[in-house]
């Protein structure tokens, strides 16, 4: 269940394309360490104590506009009232400008949605370094070529893959993640690929449930909620419905009262990203839309 670019870029693709741009970006990039708040939960209070999680959205939402004037959409979802964004490309922006543009917005980076060939060998470094200036903690993979998941051996040995990049970048403060679409619950032996995965990875490793694609693709996101306690470091809030596809945020299937009550009792959760992908609205009036009805449920 992978998402189509309005475009008709999938997101593959699109991530392909962005990681060339964070190539070129890298070149001159801030080498200071501290541009990233390590060991400071977004979603925190001072004390530790679980405060309101704040709300990032995903740009892939607005990819199309992002496009053509990420400037422009930076300012527009700051006004709407997001905190941050995650980006999934970078439109062919170096860290640095990225960063002044986030600043210059009031705006933080809660995630990048990267590639898995980005924290392999040689790029690693690169990658860390890129995220360091942009602020970001949360490197997320949203998919995995085919030969990392056709078969359980394949998800064990992606899940060995993850626990040992969770190692490498832990010194930084920053934490790796997979995200979700359809095809972790599709089962491999009679056993769901996601739980072959999470079940075999440390706790570091993000377990971002993209809610929507999990309950269009088959699983029970309140239930492998509960079942790893503490792993939701980030979540996508995507809505999904049987009898309307294009449904905003909060007006769709998935119970959010449960949701929300499991993630700020025991998800560990840091954002709420909003993504969303169809087309009630043009795309930047469609997420003020979600952010509004999320602020109507107290968010």
């Amino acid at each position: 269940m992978v998402s189509k670019h309005r475009s008709g870029l999938s997101r593959r693709e699109f991530l392909r394309i962005g990681a060339a741009g964070a190539a070129l970006g890298l070149v001159g990039c801030s080498s200071q360490k501290d541009t990233v708040p390590a060991g400071k939960d977004a979603g925190r209070s001072a004390k530790g104590k679980p405060s309101r999680i704040p709300i990032g959205l995903q740009l892939y939402s607005v990819r199309g506009e992002c496009e053509k004037d990420l400037p422009g959409v930076l300012a527009a979802v700051s006004k709407m009232g997001y905190e941050a964004v995650e980006f999934a490309g970078y439109y062919g922006r170096g860290a640095k400008e990225l960063r002044a543009l986030l600043d210059a917005n009031g705006l933080k980076c809660c995630g990048t949605h990267i590639g898995i060939e980005t924290l392999l060998g040689d790029e690693l470094p690169k990658t860390i370094e890129f995220n360091r200036t942009i602020g970001n903690r949360f490197l997320i993979v949203p998919g995995l070529p085919h030969e990392r998941t056709a078969s359980r051996q394949a998800w064990l040995d992606t899940a060995k893959l993850f626990n040992e990049l969770s190692e490498k970048v832990k010194p930084e403060g920053m934490r790796v993640g997979y995200h979700n679409h359809g095809i972790e619950f599709q089962k491999i032996d009679g056993e769901d690929p996601w739980d072959v995965f999470f079940t075999n990875t440390r706790s570091g490793v993000v377990m971002q449930v993209d809610l929507g694609n999990a309950l269009g693709g088959g699983g029970d996101p309140i239930a492998i909620m509960k079942r790893y306690p503490g792993r939701a470091g980030t979540i996508h809030v995507k809505e999904f419905s049987k009898t309307k596809p294009s449904a905003l945020l909060c007006e769709g299937d998935i119970d959010w009262k449960e949701v929300f009550g499991l993630l700020e009792s025991q998800g560990g959760t840091e954002w709420y990203i909003v993504e969303y992908d169809s087309d009630a609205y043009p795309p930047l009036e469609s997420v003020k839309r979600c952010l509004e009805n999320l602020r109507k449920m107290g968010k």
